[in-house]
């Protein structure tokens, strides 16, 4: 789960709601339910009685780049939902053929109350596919069992960041825990436990109080480090934090040795077998929308911002913030091909190092997993098109 963001400001809520209105692209407000039918779909691409309709994704945020995929498969003429923030309209393939359902999209964290994807699906079983991490589901497996079915995402983009201008000497996470500098985290990543436990950071020095805001950063001038993504903090740090505007140096948390996988689709383990007809032609529709959203991103950008000019939450997401994202899942190859050349499927070996990670972990803090968990039961490549990768 992202932790709370910074709360959008008086200013910078009137100018997104000016750059919004200037957009254009897709639809007004209304009923997510009142989406009209979609079209007769194509051969080879209809889902019509073989998937839900409409398909429910349950995001684990408001609208952003990393969730481009699935906005990609949104249609036209799909309509906003503001007051329940989701967006509905006729599911399209990645090229813009009907598919013959419609596709819901629901915006998670702030919008949700901060409950997973997992909890939402267990307490409304029209949610077809929910946005979790890998560690994510392996904590769930025995309260919540979730299986993951692509990986849109092949890497977590989860950091720490700090000052380079404070600290020269800082270039990996490693040399912060040299230090007795502070470390501000989310205290629900269990990624902190990992790094405190393998003696990479030092347990005085992490703080779990981090709320989203860059008020502690920015007041203690640097001398910390406070988590972050990749796709997001380097950017706004850097353009759109007036107390700050220079850059941050940061390491991914994967680097570390922590195998994550952010952002996996994932349905729930009861349901695997009922929905593997519409999983075996969906999942690969989802692989060829994540290579078809960073070919060509500004369409669902403008799709992106409209929803969240819409939904008037406290998160702030510019054009500038949503292309560096993109590039930064491009250039640190967040999104990218397995070790195999193709794109979204899991590595059972690497899934099997963050079982062996994350479990002693949970089960010291007396929240055990399911006992002999196998990465089969974490996330499955059944439904995975062995042949969409990117260029």
């Amino acid at each position: 789960m992202r932790p709370p963001r910074r709360p959008v400001t008086a200013a910078l809520g009137l100018v997104l709601a000016a750059m919004l209105a200037a957009c254009g692209s897709g639809t007004g407000g209304g009923s997510g339910t009142g989406a009209p039918a979609p079209p007769a779909a194509e051969a080879g691409s209809d889902l019509a009685g073989v998937c839900p309709d409409p398909v429910v994704v349950q995001t684990n945020w408001f609208p952003q780049s990393e969730h481009g995929a699935v906005y990609q498969l949104l249609g036209p003429g799909y309509q906003l939902d503001p007051g329940r923030r989701r967006a509905t309209g006729p599911m399209v393939t990645p090229d813009g053929h009907p598919t013959g359902v419609r596709i819901q999209v629901r915006a998670g964290g702030p919008a949700v109350s901060f409950q997973s994807s997992a909890a939402l699906m267990y307490q409304d079983p029209q949610i077809t596919l929910g946005m979790l991490q890998a560690d994510e589901i392996i904590q769930l497996s025995k309260t919540q069992p979730m299986l993951g079915v692509v990986a849109p995402l092949e890497l977590d983009p989860q950091i720490l960041l700090w000052d380079p201008q404070r600290h020269p000497d800082w270039n990996i996470i490693a040399d912060i825990g040299q230090t007795n500098a502070k470390v501000l985290y989310f205290q629900a990543n269990t990624y902190m436990e990992y790094l405190t436990g393998s003696g990479i950071l030092r347990r005085s020095q992490v703080d779990g109080s981090y709320d989203g805001s860059p008020a502690a950063f920015v007041a203690s001038g640097g001398q910390i480090a406070v988590q972050g993504y990749a796709t997001n903090e380097p950017w706004t740090y850097e353009h759109e934090v007036r107390q700050w505007h220079r850059p941050v140096k940061y390491q991914l948390i994967y680097d570390t040795g922590y195998p994550n996988y952010g952002n996996v689709l994932a349905v729930r383990a009861d349901k695997k077998d009922k929905l593997a007809p519409c999983l075996r032609k969906l999942v690969p529709l989802l692989q060829r929308a994540q290579v078809a959203f960073v070919a060509k991103p500004d369409p669902v950008i403008a799709t992106i911002l409209k929803a969240n000019g819409a939904y008037k939450g406290s998160f702030v997401y510019t054009r500038g913030n949503a292309r560096f994202a993109v590039e930064q899942m491009r250039r640190l190859g967040i999104v990218d091909n397995g070790p195999d050349r193709t794109l979204g499927n899991f590595d059972p070996g690497r899934l099997k190092r963050l079982v062996d990670i994350v479990g002693p972990i949970l089960q010291a803090a007396k929240k055990p997993i399911k006992p002999d968990l196998e990465p089969g039961e974490v996330a499955t490549n059944e439904f995975i098109d062995e042949r969409v990768r990117l260029p």
